[in-house]
């Protein structure tokens, strides 16, 4: 009797961690800006090996892009906008919650591995054998690229106007375009597939990235952003090459 009893508590356990097994993790989704794919997807696998009933999922795109996504009703936890005009976007329309400053970003040319086009300045990007490729205007990439040809005076007609950063990158890495701008975290991720020039402060333009939580969001999306923000995650963002906020 005793051995029949031991049998069905052991049976019972058994089960008990089967379900415990089972159960569905925490699901949050996180919207992020296209620059931020490497350091995001690190501190997401941090966070995730932190919280191990969490699982982060990530939607990365342009700033705007995702604005409007968030807006028209796509499921979404926390957004992170590599601009405060695209953050504002979905503030107006309560989609998310006040935004808070996270790190901040800064614009450079990238050229492909080899520079074959000799690009060494801004100047040169207005030469009329130049290809030059920029984000949309749209996104906050775009807009960064139009006020530093501005800034500089240089008057520069880009080849094409791409969705997000990352657009612009693929095509420099390929060999697509003789240049294109890109923030300076761009020219990082990409290693020694490209080759960054440095653009005079002067005329350079800074992003100030923002992060806010949706307002029906689990505590679980707080505790991210919380984490995006704490020392940790800021370490992974400057190992990216982002400026402290």
């Amino acid at each position: 009797m005793r051995g029949a009893t031991i049998a069905i508590a052991a049976a019972a356990a058994l089960l008990l961690s089967a379900c415990s097994a089972g159960e569905e993790r925490d699901v949050i989704t996180v919207s992020a800006a296209a620059s931020l794919t490497d350091a995001f997807t690190e501190i997401g696998d941090a966070y995730m090996a932190a919280h191990p009933d969490t699982e982060v999922r990530f939607n990365f795109a342009g700033s705007s892009t995702l604005a409007e996504q968030i807006n028209a009703g796509a499921p979404v936890d926390a957004f992170a906008a590599a601009s405060p005009a695209t953050m504002q976007v979905a503030v107006e329309s309560e989609s998310v919650g006040t935004p808070r400053v996270f790190a901040r970003n800064s614009m450079s040319i990238a050229v492909p591995d080899g520079n074959p086009a000799g690009i060494s300045s801004l100047e040169d990007l207005a030469r009329p054998d130049v290809t030059v490729i920029v984000c949309n205007p749209a996104v906050p990439c775009g807009a960064g690229a139009a006020l530093v040809f501005e800034n500089s005076d240089e008057d520069v007609t880009p080849a094409s106007l791409e969705p997000d950063v990352r657009a612009v990158l693929t095509k420099i890495v390929a060999d697509e375009a003789d240049a294109g701008l890109v923030y300076r975290t761009d020219v990082t991720a990409a290693g020694a597939s490209v080759e960054g020039i440095a653009i005079p402060d002067d005329v350079n333009v800074t992003n100030d990235y923002l992060i806010a939580v949706a307002p029906d969001a689990p505590a679980s999306a707080v505790d991210f952003v919380d984490f995006v923000s704490s020392p940790d995650g800021q370490q992974v963002l400057a190992s990216w090459g982002f400026l402290t906020p």
